[in-house]
């Protein structure tokens, strides 16, 4: 592993480290009441669309999941801390964040799957000076070198995908372009594009499709539009927990993951229904973004909160080429067996 990735790890493990301190002072409100599941997530992105739908239509309650507050935890960092601490249950991230939690805690366990695609776009300003957004791969790639990009911050998803590119044409994203740390706030990073800041974005949805509907960018390579094909069907959106949540409350996680499953049906089902609900979800988006997204969850969400075994494998493969990740764990070790396939 390079000098730079043991630094960046280092660094992650102790911000972690450091967190887990913090939350384990607050107490373990998780462990209060056996009856109550806690789900904390990182935020109100579009991958944790599923279990707003299945709060909003009911499934929790039908189902007899009793959930106490979900809080929206800013980072992978703080969410593992939650988990370990045992202030949450069950954790809503991005796989990444289960591995890295699986580093220091092999008790670590991926209890289901919400995304199977991955949703960080690379979005460029409508008068880009390189070939067009349908130009072969390669030529995109290379037209990123010597700009400034813009990404969530160090370790994240969006600087893996930049780290990923690169190497497929023999750039290094971290020497030949300037990444520009924008935080995690879509309006935030699209007003850095368009007053110049940077000449890139690479963020998650729904950046791209509200660029797209200001006027302010384009969608210039999208994993989930099938421009990378070798991530194809990457596990991405997560669900995770541990062993010893799991031994106490493995009947409330699996009453769970079936009310997410009627979630993720309904995504794919009743495209009208789940137009309102993600507008309201994403409150104050352009109709317009909306209505792209609207068309393109269906094609990226998992079919159920089943782990398969040839998703997590494509993951780990783009985990490992991207410098996230060194080793991981073996898919029998780390996913559920309520949840293999």
């Amino acid at each position: 592993m390079k000098l730079s990735t043991h630094l960046k790890r280092a660094a992650a493990v102790a911000a972690t480290l450091s967190l887990v301190a913090t939350a384990g002072c607050a107490g373990g409100a998780a462990d209060s009441d056996p009856d109550v599941l806690n789900v904390g997530q990182i935020s109100d992105s579009v991958a944790f669309f599923p279990l707003y739908v299945a709060e909003q239509q009911g499934y929790f309650d039908d189902e007899g999941v009793e959930l106490g507050e979900r809080p929206r935890l800013g980072t992978g960092a703080k969410l593992a801390a939650a988990l370990t601490s045992g202030s949450i249950d069950v954790a809503a991230g991005v796989l990444t964040d289960a591995f890295n939690l699986a580093e220091n805690n092999p008790d670590t366990q991926i209890t289901g799957s919400l995304v199977t695609e991955y949703y960080v776009d690379i979005v460029t300003t409508t008068d880009f000076d390189g070939p067009a957004a349908d130009a072969p791969l390669e030529e995109r790639i290379r037209a990123l070198e010597g700009r400034n990009i813009g990404i969530t911050g160090p370790g994240s998803g969006t600087e893996a995908l930049l780290i990923y590119l690169f190497e497929q044409v023999g750039l290094d994203a971290k020497t030949d372009a300037t990444l520009v740390n924008l935080g995690a706030v879509p309006s935030s990073a699209i007003g850095a594009l368009s007053g110049g800041q940077v000449d890139a974005l690479a963020f998650f949805q729904p950046t791209g499709q509200m660029a797209a509907a200001e006027g302010a960018g384009q969608i210039y390579v999208s994993p989930q539009r099938g421009d990378i094909p070798d991530l194809s069907g990457a596990l991405h959106g997560t669900l995770f927990s541990t062993g010893s949540v799991i031994e106490r409350k493995g009947e409330q996680i699996d009453a769970f993951n079936r009310a997410v499953n009627r979630a993720l049906e309904f995504i794919a089902t009743d495209r009208e229904g789940s137009a309102e609900l993600l507008a309201a979800y994403l409150e104050g988006t352009d109709p317009e973004a909306v209505e792209a997204l609207t068309t393109i969850l269906p094609q990226e969400f998992a079919a159920s909160t089943l782990v398969t075994e040839d998703s997590f494998d494509v993951a780990v493969n783009f985990h490992q080429e991207s410098q996230l990740v060194e080793e991981t764990p073996d898919y029998a070790s780390l996913v559920w067996s309520g949840v293999q396939e």
